[in-house]
């Protein structure tokens, strides 16, 4: 049985990780969930287990603080929303770093990555193939665009991604529809090109027409048989999923 303990102080994160972790073929137990440095300095003063996922940021300080205070005997498999952390991820014992959102297959690979080195830190730290496969991972690592240029008569602005509930193509113009209810006219000219540089975890084409935003969604309907009425958040008109999509956006849905 693979004892395995999770630094993390964000509840559906630490969700998301614990039904991963419960999803793998491997017998694993998860020892305790902890979520500040102080209570992760305790425990290690007391207890050693065989892996550990831990975040960066905690409620209380940085998780690097723990390492520099404690003798950590087994690999950790960094998981924050933080990219500036990871070489002292690689010298804190570190053998993967699994920048959030990550996906499930993201996650397996460094499970995998584990299994394959074992639980032996010191092999871990003193090899430099391992340290050098884990700089190419982090180097391309997939980067997701923060924000769309708008160029109007009065200048050129910036649209922060997370603020756009969805992007929509008409006649060959392509607009974002911010958490306002404004629509901006945008330089790109495809809703394909745009899909390509967003996360698909946080964005999914309903439509030849409309790329939603999740964490924007109110509520769903059933509109006929085989498709759904879309609420998103301050925006009065209901969004359809085509027929041929909506199956895959109900499983994209409980992602």
């Amino acid at each position: 049985m693979i004892k395995v303990l999770i630094i993390e102080d964000e509840i559906p994160a630490r969700k998301k990780l614990k039904r991963f972790i419960e999803e793998l073929n491997t017998p694993v137990e998860i020892v305790s969930e902890i979520d500040t440095v102080r209570s992760a300095i305790d425990f290690f003063s007391n207890n050693q287990v065989d892996v550990v996922f831990s975040d960066i940021e905690l409620l209380d300080g940085n998780a690097f603080e723990i390492y520099s205070q404690v003798s950590i005997k087994c690999p950790i498999i960094f998981t924050t929303a933080y990219d500036q952390f990871w070489m002292n991820a690689f010298e804190s014992n570190g053998i993967a770093y699994l920048l959030k959102p990550f996906s499930k297959e993201r996650f397996q690979k460094a499970w995998d990555k584990y299994l394959l080195f074992g639980n032996s830190a010191s092999e871990v730290t003193n090899s430099i193939t391992i340290l050098t496969k884990l700089i190419e991972d982090k180097l391309t690592e997939k980067v997701y665009k923060k924000r769309f240029t708008v160029n109007s008569h009065h200048g050129m602005y910036f649209l922060e991604a997370e603020n756009i509930l969805f992007f929509e193509a008409n006649e060959g113009v392509v607009f974002a529809c911010d958490d306002k209810g404004k629509k901006h006219l945008l330089s790109i000219s495809t809703l394909k090109e745009i899909e390509e540089q967003l996360n698909s975890l946080e964005f999914f084409r309903i439509s030849r027409r409309e790329l939603v935003q999740k964490k924007h969604i109110e509520k769903m309907e059933r509109y006929n048989k085989n498709t759904l009425a879309i609420k998103l958040k301050g925006y009065e008109t209901y969004l359809k999923t085509s027929q041929s999509n909506t199956a895959a956006f109900r499983e994209w849905m409980e992602k």
